[in-house]
This record gives C-alpha cells, structure tokens and sequence, in this order.
C-alpha cells in the first residue's frame, strides 16, 4: 500500500529539513555582522515568528523594509536557510528585512501559508513607525515556494488595494502546480528537483486538485497580470522550474509590469543556497542592488 501524501510529506520534513539549512561556506557571508531581533505577527492563520535584520548602526532611519519568504516546497520550514541573503541585503542595501517563518504542510496547507504571508506583509506596512522602518517603501520576494507566495501577496494586495510593493523578487518559482512535474524538463539528467519530489509537495500543500488552478496557488495560470509591482525574475538555467519562470517573466512584461529577467546558465534550483559560489554571489547581489534602487525613494 502506498504512502499517504501527509506520510510522505513529513518524510520529507524529517530528511530534508537539516540539509535544506545548510548553506556553501562560501555564501554565507560569515564576515557581515548580523543586527537581528525576533518579532511575533499576529494574522488570520495564528501567530507568525519573524526574525527583523537591521541596517548597519548610522544607516538612516526609517530604512524601507523587505519581506522575505523562504523556499522548501510550502513543506520544510526552515527559515534559516536565508539567512545569508537577508543578511547580505540588510547590510549592503540599507533595508530592515524581515524574515517570515510561515506555516508549512501537511500540518498547515493551503491556504494557511497564503493567509499568513499576505498578513504579515499587510502588517509590516502598517506598521512602519512603532519598528523604525518605512512600511511605504515596501519590497517582496522569496525563493521556490517562497517566489510563489511573493507573486500570491503582490496579487493580492493589488486585488484588495491595500499596500503597493514597489518590487517583487521571483527567485526560481514554482508557479503552476497543475502540469504534471514530469512534464516539466531539465537540461541536465538528474536536476535537483525530481517529479516524485514535487508531486509529494504539491499533494501536500494542496490536497485538493480542484484547487491547484486557482491563482492563489498558481500565479502562471492567472489571466490579468496588469497592475502589478515591478519585478526582479531569477531563472536557473539547469532548473525544471526555468520555463515557467521565463514564461512568467514574459506574461508580466506583457501585462505591462516593468520586469528585469536574470536567467543563470548553468545552475540549477537553489543555487543562491548551494552555489556555484560566482553565480550565488552574483543573484543575490542583483537582488540587493535592485532593491536598493527600487526602495530609494
């Protein structure tokens, strides 16, 4: 007899939990000093833990702010596994970023992790003046699962008219969860993400297959993109998720959504984590950069 989803799901979270923490020594920036501090975001879907990275001391306040979503297939939660980039931007860039540990599956499917994300967001532009930063000038972003509730949050708040990111970063998203993931093809023999893999956290995340079309869940499958924040895409060349990324990056452009596309050659899913370090290096370094101009006013 086979599995259930929610067995498999919290295999999964057993195996791959520890390792998806680790970082290559090498992009850990080790060598910045780290000004955190821990915050609790009360939302419709329970309490959120977030960790608050701060500027270096002197940088001018209020600073704007990030919101940050980690990846792990909406399955592992270890927001730690970034913490080197929230690092890196809250130093280079001269931003708060917040850290958001969201809820994840099969404890807390869909649409928890949504209601949570798009909260905390919600609150952290509210509430600028009593943390020191500028909720006004807001950005969003994440990697994998985390680039999915980015482009759900920017969705939503556009929809509801609430707060207005000035950018959202899509970081190798996973953003159509209804095409079978064999379909979905890599350039190299054995990617990191493998079809079983992804239909473990798909089944989890959504068990409902009725919902996997809905634009919460599936931003790609969404047919008004217009309106929504300027956006910074990163595609991973190697990557199985590279061609809806690229074809994301384009309906956006499209729809009339200023749009910078980084495709990576020769990396595959996850390489701002595991590397190559030079390719790392460099995706997390636009990613500051773009931030910076985008929040500078």
């Amino acid at each position: 007899m086979p599995l259930s989803p929610k067995i498999q799901a919290r295999g999964v979270q057993l195996l791959l939990g520890r390792m998806m923490s680790r970082v290559h020594k090498d992009l850990r920036f080790t060598d910045i000093p780290k000004r955190t501090e821990a915050l609790m975001v009360e939302t419709g879907a329970g309490p959120v833990p977030c960790t608050v990275y701060r500027p270096p001391a002197g940088t001018k306040t209020p600073a704007p702010v990030y919101v940050n979503f980690h990846g792990g297939g909406f399955v592992v939660g270890r927001p730690e596994q970034d913490d080197h980039i929230c690092r890196y931007i809250a130093a280079t860039a001269g931003i708060v970023v917040i850290n958001v540990d969201y809820a994840v599956a099969p404890q807390r499917p869909f649409p928890v992790p949504v209601t949570q994300a798009y909260d905390v967001t919600a609150w952290v532009a509210e509430n600028g003046p009593a943390h020191d930063w500028d909720g006004s000038r807001l950005a969003v972003g994440g990697h994998s699962a985390g680039a999915n509730l980015t482009a759900v949050v920017c969705r939503m708040a556009r929809d509801r008219g609430t707060f207005s990111p000035r950018l959202q970063i899509i970081d190798s998203a996973v953003l159509d969860q209804v095409a079978d993931p064999a379909t979905k093809q890599s350039l190299i023999a054995k990617p990191l993400l493998s079809p079983q893999i992804m239909r473990v956290f798909t089944a989890a995340y959504v068990p409902d297959p009725a919902d996997r079309a809905d634009p919460l869940v599936s931003p790609a499958l969404a047919d008004d993109l217009a309106g929504l924040p300027p956006a910074l895409v990163i595609t991973a060349e190697n990557d199985r998720l590279r061609d809806e990324g690229d074809a994301y990056a384009k309906a956006l452009e499209a729809a009339g959504v200023a749009v910078t596309h980084r495709v990576f050659e020769g990396v595959d899913h996850y390489f701002t984590h595991t590397g190559p370090v030079p390719e790392g290096k460099t995706a997390i370094d636009t990613m500051a950069t773009t931030l910076r101009t985008a929040l500078s006013v």
